[in-house]
């Protein structure tokens, strides 16, 4: 009989891939991943992560399954909160649930279950995993386009594939639900949880000023009509101009217009319309840009503003990732594939270039928000071929 280690999360996805792989004559273990202990950063009234742990010990003494705490506080400050202080930091917005899948739940989490004697982990992400012909695993999109979380799997290794099962990947969530109710899991009508991945929701100003100290500066309101954007507006979306097109917009002091006051720029991402508290604008504020190196926040009113809105993106050689071993860079290269540069996102048209520099992706339409730091997911149909972090 194989054994697999189920990451319980106290919710009603991961209830269903317990009892799911229950059903299928595996040997089930239940383990709840502890990767926080700062009460004060976290909303307590939403899915406090004590609440989320007997949870899934309830659902474990449901399905008859060995429950255990694992501790991963540690690694999960080393390897995701440290990185999310050096990203703020830097005026890049990373994305840390793709780098908790990555790090700490199919690599700290995985080693742990294979001392357990397991042969693979699951967890109820809402996507598929295929074998190909040569013998290598694919990242397939799950059945529910409202819920596809393959983006968050987007880094993931062979290795990691090949010992990772997703049994809800096939269903709706209507589904599942259906399913924890039919099997009398109390889960069954438990709201999804949000926030970071086994911590729940925090409030990111009070996260982030643990380390990064509030630093007053100015709002500064960037017009349509700046020259940058004219420049930009004059380039033609061309192959031959990808690396024009990707390049970020160079803002100054003396192009806008002070609008507001901030606590500091490393608090703020590409894109952002809350906690601005811009007031007297004719129409809502974005942010557009940041720099904080000055301390300042760059803004434009709508998100068809076009400081916000490009064409192209470029990726660091050393930043790209393939998740299938069918695919190769020459595969890639001037060839057109689904994209998508954040969760949920539709999938866009885009084609991909291979320069000396870097990789870049052209858009067949602009792209609202492209955010350094954040992660740009390639797709060949249905299969996640590769990914990489949006340098700019």
């Amino acid at each position: 009989m194989k054994r697999v280690v189920v990451g319980l999360s106290g919710g009603v996805d991961s209830s269903v891939t317990a009892l799911l792989l229950k059903e299928q004559g595996y040997e089930v273990i239940g383990m709840f991943m502890r990767n926080w202990h700062d009460e004060t950063v976290t909303i307590s009234d939403d899915c406090p992560w004590i609440d989320d742990s007997n949870d899934a010990l309830l659902i474990a003494q449901q399905l008859d399954i060995p429950f255990q705490v694992i501790d991963l506080s540690s690694e999960y400050k080393e390897r995701i909160v440290d990185y999310m202080f050096d990203e703020y930091k830097n005026g890049r917005t990373p994305n840390p649930d793709v780098l908790c899948n990555r790090e700490i739940k199919f690599d700290v989490f995985l080693k742990a279950a294979l001392e357990l004697g397991a042969d693979y982990v699951a967890t109820g992400h809402y996507c598929r995993k295929i074998k190909h012909p040569d013998g290598s695993f694919g990242l397939l999109s799950g059945k529910d386009p409202e819920k596809d979380q393959s983006y968050f799997l987007c880094q993931l290794s062979q290795d990691q594939l090949a010992k990772a099962l997703f049994p809800i990947g096939e269903l709706l969530k209507s589904e599942v639900r259906e399913i924890a109710e039919q099997g009398g899991l109390h889960t069954a009508d438990k709201k999804d949880s949000q926030g970071l991945c086994f911590v729940g929701k925090i409030s990111l100003p009070t996260f982030l000023q643990q380390k990064l100290e509030p630093i007053k500066g100015e709002v500064i309101e960037i017009p349509e009509n700046n020259q940058e954007f004219i420049k930009y507006e004059s380039i033609s979306p061309t192959i031959e101009n990808v690396q024009l097109l990707a390049e970020p917009f160079s803002y100054t002091k003396d192009m806008g217009t002070v609008v507001a006051s901030h606590q500091g720029a490393h608090y703020y991402t590409i894109g952002q319309r809350r906690g601005l508290h811009i007031g007297g604008r004719p129409k809502p504020s974005f942010v557009i840009g940041t720099d904080v190196n000055s301390n300042i926040v760059y803004s434009g009113q709508t998100d068809e503003h076009p400081g916000l809105n490009k064409y192209a993106l470029k990726i660091e050689n050393k930043d790209f990732h393939f998740v299938s071993n069918m695919f190769d860079i020459n595969n890639l290269d001037n060839c057109t594939y689904s994209i998508r540069i954040r969760y949920r996102q539709a999938l866009q048209q885009g084609s991909i270039h291979v320069k000396n520099d870097g990789i870049y992706i052209l858009f067949k339409e602009k792209q609202r928000g492209i955010t350094p730091g954040q992660f740009a997911a390639i797709y060949d149909g249905e299969e996640l071929i590769a990914s990489g972090v949006i340098a700019h």
